[in-house]
């Protein structure tokens, strides 16, 4: 009788194990998808700014502006299957200084503004950039539950000797802060 208890206690326990493990396993995975979720949107955003530009060469632009437009498309940002925190926030700080650059250029330019295909490069602009964002709460929300399930008793007995570490968040972009809110928007 008392093997039979201690074999439905290991069992119970062994259950409990893989349980735990395979609840990390999922949330990990769904860190990284979160992550590569907005390494994609990052650069679809990229690619409307790409448009942009392209539209304004059509224009005539000067030298000067020239200049900063060849600048803004070598810095495309780097695209990975496994994207980091770190990556990610490097991107989104490249795309938007390399925006406010391109919109210093633009201001030159009125007539660019009016253009069809500017006005929709701008609208799939700022529509992959509200994705962005949505996708980076996402991100965070994800990382929270992860990082709970983690840190928290009784799972922290299993997460660490699997390996399972807290995870990093994604930062909020700095100079977004100090970005006027209608910058992105139409002008009529």
């Amino acid at each position: 009788m008392t093997i039979a208890i201690i074999i439905a206690i290991i069992v119970v326990l062994v259950l409990w194990v893989v349980s735990v493990q395979r609840k990390l396993v999922q949330l990990d995975e769904f860190c990284n998808n979160a992550l590569k979720q907005i390494n994609v949107q990052q650069m679809s955003r990229y690619d409307a700014l790409v448009t942009m530009i392209n539209t304004a060469r059509e224009f005539g632009i000067d030298i000067e502006s020239k200049t900063i437009i060849d600048a803004i498309e070598a810095r495309r940002p780097v695209q990975s299957a496994n994207p980091t925190p770190e990556q990610i926030n490097a991107n989104e700080q490249m795309l938007s200084q390399a925006r406010l650059n391109f919109n210093a250029v633009v201001e030159k330019y009125p007539e660019l503004k009016s253009q069809e295909l500017y006005i929709k490069a701008q609208d799939t602009y700022a529509t992959n950039e509200d994705m962005v964002r949505l996708s980076r709460m996402t991100f965070n929300d994800t990382v929270t539950k992860f990082n709970t399930q983690v840190r928290m008793f009784p799972g922290s007995l299993v997460a660490g000797p699997l390996g399972f570490t807290a995870k990093q968040y994604l930062e909020e972009d700095k100079s977004k802060a100090d970005v006027p809110q209608d910058l992105f928007k139409k002008r009529w």
